[in-house]
């Protein structure tokens, strides 16, 4: 299979491209350059927020997975970053899906990233699957217009899937390598109450549930990429326990919101607890479903 890959130079891009090129799939790489280098035979050249993309770069590409997006963990959320956040996953999955409506033949399979941040900040204790209304929030809101220029694909006679990922396990990147450091220092421990709800996966199996989903014509639509799901403080109790290090030290909510503003409020003292039974039921088996077995296999431990 030709594979195309947006966001390759990013957390689950890495992985997922050094994957698919292991299992034998040809993976391009669409890169942020005027034209691709003279031997980058797997690159395809494109500028997201201008709308560029050469449609006969698609030519002979199967499936593309569009994993593109400025963080959101970044810093405080200005009017100007919001801005770049919201255009950066909008535009680009806009310039994506007008390239291959101009294709010719077009790709036969978009599977686009989303984020369980869908459903907002407002949840508790409810447990949500993908027929779970958007929240109101700012990243809700993103996720809704991310998510809606996606499935413009489908009046091309595109088979569109939408992942809402959780948050990535990966000790090389993401939420698990920020944390350890302050928890080998002694300094880990609740954030804000605790109560909030962290809705997880290890970075392999986000990396075999996108395989799935290019390999299963017959699925479509949106699949959460959630393995389990835990208060943050249960996450703190673990990780300490893994590490062998205390838990004690509390970052208070008003302090979180001092610091990080409406980003702190939003990722660090919010949360969704969101099940991914309908990947299950697709026939997807998860590698990591445990928390602390997840843990010590990712920190060797």
């Amino acid at each position: 299979m030709h594979v195309a890959v947006t966001g390759a130079s990013g957390l689950i891009g890495k992985a997922l491209t050094a994957r698919l090129t292991a299992d034998g799939h040809h993976v391009s790489r669409l890169v942020r350059r005027l034209r691709a280098r003279e031997d980058g035979g797997d690159e395809i050249p494109w500028n997201p927020t201008d709308g560029v993309l050469d449609e006969d770069h698609l030519e002979g590409v199967d499936a593309i997975v569009h994993l593109a997006g400025e963080n959101v963990g970044g810093g405080r959320w200005t009017e100007a970053r919001k801005a770049a956040i919201r255009e950066s996953r909008v535009l680009g999955t806009r310039t994506l899906i007008d390239a291959i409506a101009r294709a010719e033949p077009r790709p036969r399979t978009l599977i686009s990233a989303s984020a369980i941040g869908y459903y907002g900040t407002e949840t508790e204790d409810a447990v949500l699957d993908e027929s779970a209304p958007p929240g109101t929030d700012f990243l809700a809101e993103v996720c809704r217009a991310w998510e809606a220029e996606a499935e413009r694909a489908t009046t091309l006679c595109v088979r569109v899937v939408r992942t809402r990922i959780g948050v990535v396990l990966d000790p090389r990147g993401g939420a698990l390598e920020k944390l350890v450091r302050p928890y080998k220092a002694g300094l880990g421990g609740k954030v804000g109450s605790g109560r909030q709800w962290m809705s997880w996966i290890a970075l392999g199996d986000v990396v075999r549930a996108f395989e799935h989903l290019l390999a299963n014509d017959a699925l479509v639509g949106p699949f959460n990429l959630v393995a389990g799901d835990v208060t943050q403080a249960e996450f703190a109790r673990t990780l300490a326990r893994v590490l062998g290090r205390p838990s004690v030290v509390r970052l208070p909510g008003f302090a979180v919101k001092a610091i990080f503003g409406e980003m702190g409020e939003s990722l660090l003292l919010s949360g969704q607890r969101v099940s991914g039974a309908a990947l299950r039921k697709s026939g997807f088996s998860f590698e990591h479903a445990e928390l602390e077995a997840t843990l010590r296999a990712l920190l060797r431990r």
